[in-house]
């Protein structure tokens, strides 16, 4: 027997046995440190998404929003919470959701303090200016002169709604139901009051500043055929109802003939202030 050869292969056997476990407990640390690094990366990305993930989601839901605006022309102020839009080549008039302005533009009551510099203020924010609108679904598409309602922010970003309050030229105004911007809005009421903006400053509304509507209501015949569509005869003082002035204007012929001048911002819907 050659034992000079068998103790070779031996020693052989046992140097391969050796490289083998060296190479297995070298591949085992690699894995280890592989998952370990995997990991902590999982970890860090999940401690960075619960910090900033209101953040993120908010500014995502921003920039879809942003990728949906389309602007509109303004075309008409017509007081501090009213306005006409030129929506895809109609005019549409717009009550603003969320706020009421001191009265100027119905006739059957007096300009109310603090109503001209809340429609000046409109007009100076708004007058020849392009508009993103907001609808709410919580108030219906139309108030019941048929008008949109919506909220209107300016190109800047600014929120007109809100704006007109917070600069207390406005109030805040829930007709219904609570809306979107309602506690918002409320707040921005508060801090007006506090400070003492707009019409919440001391005495700001002088008996001077109203001014006072004396024209008498007069009934509307019934009878259409006895109408004057020839001649300027009804203002809408004249009516007691917005029923009535519709009656009068759509018998007349109009939008082709509004000889009365019963709708001013050219609508369809005439003295839309009336009830």
């Amino acid at each position: 027997m050659d034992y000079n050869n068998s103790e070779n292969k031996g020693e052989n056997k046992l140097h391969k046995k050796w490289w083998f476990w060296i190479v297995v407990a070298l591949v085992l640390m690699s894995l280890i440190n592989n998952r370990s690094e995997k990991r902590a990366i999982i970890e860090e990305s999940n401690t960075l998404s619960q910090q900033e993930i209101t953040e993120i989601i908010n500014e995502s839901k921003d920039l879809l929003a942003n990728s949906d605006k389309k602007l509109y022309s303004v075309v008409k102020v017509i007081d501090g919470d009213t306005i006409s839009v030129n929506i895809d080549g109609r005019v549409e008039t717009l009550r603003l959701i969320g706020i009421n302005t001191p009265e100027t533009v119905d006739p059957r009551k007096p300009v109310e303090c603090f109503g001209k510099e809340a429609s000046d203020k409109a007009k100076e924010l708004l007058t020849g200016k392009k508009v993103y609108l907001e609808a709410d679904n919580t108030q219906g598409e139309r108030d019941k002169y048929s008008r949109l309602l919506r909220y209107v922010w300016l190109e800047d970003g600014t929120f007109f709604n809100k704006k007109m309050i917070s600069d207390g030229y406005a109030y805040e105004y829930t007709y219904d139901t609570i809306y979107k911007y309602q506690t918002e809005f409320k707040q921005a009421e508060i801090e007006a009051r506090t400070t003492k903006k707009g019409l919440w400053a001391d005495n700001v509304c002088d008996q001077t500043k109203i001014q006072t509507s004396t024209q008498a209501i007069i009934n509307q015949p019934t009878d259409t055929s006895k109408i004057n569509c020839s001649s300027n005869t009804y203002n809408c003082p004249n009516f007691k109802t917005q029923k009535e002035a519709q009656q009068v204007f759509d018998s007349c012929g109009g939008v082709k003939n509004d000889i009365h001048k019963l709708d001013s911002d050219k609508d369809g819907i005439v003295c839309e202030s009336l009830p």
